[in-house]
């Protein structure tokens, strides 16, 4: 007697850990852009805080960067010369030279804020955060300092994504045509132009420049140059693979970078605290009573010296600046911890802005703060400001598609939560425009 067995169906591999960990992190990263409105968040902040410090400081313009300043010329050249820093001031001490860069610099932070243009603007904006603040290093009031590092940044973020007049551009032009050919959009010929013009920049930069190390940042530039004109050959005349491949490379330079910025406001934190842990008035909770006594920082004289008699309520402040600042890094591995303690630094920078006479330095940290603002909270206020202007303006353009936004999308709580943008080019697809420069 045969008996006859039948083995039963071989049941699937498990999935290993590669499979269930990193290729879902790389399609993560690689197939879209993370933190779109956190980025557009950064853009708008810095781009206001410098704009609004510009012109704030209009009248006082030639005594901080310009031939009337303290730190003259010759100096800064002597300087530059050693740390081989990057300033358009430095290569003539013409005023009318300098006028024309101090009016670069207050027009390319007006576009960059409104997202005209971004991989433009924020390019001209870079270029002049760091002629200026290299001018006069001792200028600032330490929100220099940060204006300087994410003004690098975001010339290597896809920041108008979302809340730009770019996004709304891209949504104009999802459904144009060209020669009755069906998703095919006009040449953009501003984006050629503006291409066209910086590339004679560039070349009058690079033959006139001094002999003071701006060689690197020179090379940085004709990269960016010659990357946006690469792209827009590529989106022209194949828009196939080469066309998803840069993609991919723009989505994981723009998710890189966002990363560094949250690593950044991090280690700003981070150093901050520890280095006030070491010192013995912010061991012994007094060290807000100095400086609401010194002239400098007491813009309201009154208010300051009422609040530096309350010898708890200095205390309290004290240790809580340590505490929030030693604590708020590793705060991101709890996302309802984190949101608090980004309230509590929003405020105390916002009490600073007010109390110490530092507005500059409070909003450039507020805005750094911005990166880590919850998408769930970005999208809500997105659709608050249409319904405010759709009540104020009901015939006007609050609804989707407008300049203030780009789509509302989706998204969760996360930090940065990337969600789907009108007009964003996904890993594959057709474009949403063919654009030359922004």
């Amino acid at each position: 007697m045969t008996t006859s067995s039948t083995s039963p169906a071989s049941a699937p591999p498990e999935p290993s850990v590669f499979d269930r960990r990193v290729v879902p992190l790389v399609r993560k990263v690689t197939g879209g852009v993370l933190g779109p409105y956190q980025a557009a968040v950064v853009r708008i902040g810095f781009a206001a805080t410098w704009l609004l410090f510009l012109l704030r400081e209009f009248p006082h313009r030639r005594e901080l960067y310009g031939p009337d300043s303290p730190w003259g010329w010759g100096m800064a050249r002597e300087l530059i010369a050693d740390n081989h820093a990057f300033t358009l001031l430095m290569w003539t001490d013409s005023a009318v030279w300098f006028e024309a860069v101090y009016a670069l610099a207050v027009l390319a932070a007006a576009l960059l804020m409104v997202g005209w243009r971004t991989r433009v603007s924020s390019v001209l904006f870079m270029v002049g955060v760091l002629s200026l603040q290299n001018r006069s290093v001792f200028m600032g009031d330490g929100g220099d300092n940060v204006v300087h590092l994410m003004a690098i940044y975001l010339t290597l973020t896809r920041c108008g994504q979302v809340w730009s007049l770019d996004a709304r551009r891209r949504a104009r032009a999802a459904g144009g045509t060209v020669s009755g050919a069906p998703g095919r959009v006009p040449l953009d010929v501003t984006g050629v132009v503006l291409w066209s013009l910086l590339g004679f920049g560039l070349v009058a930069a690079t033959q006139f420049r001094n002999a003071s190390g701006e060689t690197w940042f020179l090379l940085f530039l004709w990269l960016l140059w010659i990357a946006q004109g690469a792209w827009w050959l590529v989106e022209q005349f194949a828009p196939a693979q080469p066309r998803i491949l840069l993609d991919i490379v723009g989505n994981v330079v723009h998710n890189v970078t966002l990363a560094v910025i949250m690593a950044e406001v991090c280690l700003i934190y981070a150093t901050a605290g520890w280095y006030k842990i070491q010192g013995s008035r912010w061991q012994d909770g007094t060290a807000l009573y100095y400086p609401l006594k010194l002239d400098y920082f007491s813009p309201w004289p009154a208010f300051s010296d009422l609040l530096a008699r309350g010898s708890v309520v200095v205390m309290l402040i004290t240790y809580g600046t340590v505490i929030v600042q030693v604590a708020f890094p590793f705060t991101l591995l709890n996302r309802r911890v984190k949101n608090v303690l980004l309230v509590a630094m929003m405020a105390e920078h916002a009490g600073i802005a007010v109390l110490l006479g530092l507005p500059v330095f409070s909003l450039a940290m507020i805005a750094a703060d911005a990166v880590f603002l919850p998408t769930v909270f970005l999208l809500w206020l997105d659709r608050r400001v249409r319904g405010s202007v759709g009540r104020l303006w009901p015939g006007g353009r609050g609804g989707r598609g407008s300049a203030v936004g780009g789509g509302t999308g989706g998204g969760g709580g996360g930090t940065a939560v990337g969600a789907e943008v009108p007009g964003q080019r996904p890993a594959t697809g057709e474009p949403a425009g063919r654009t030359l420069v922004g």
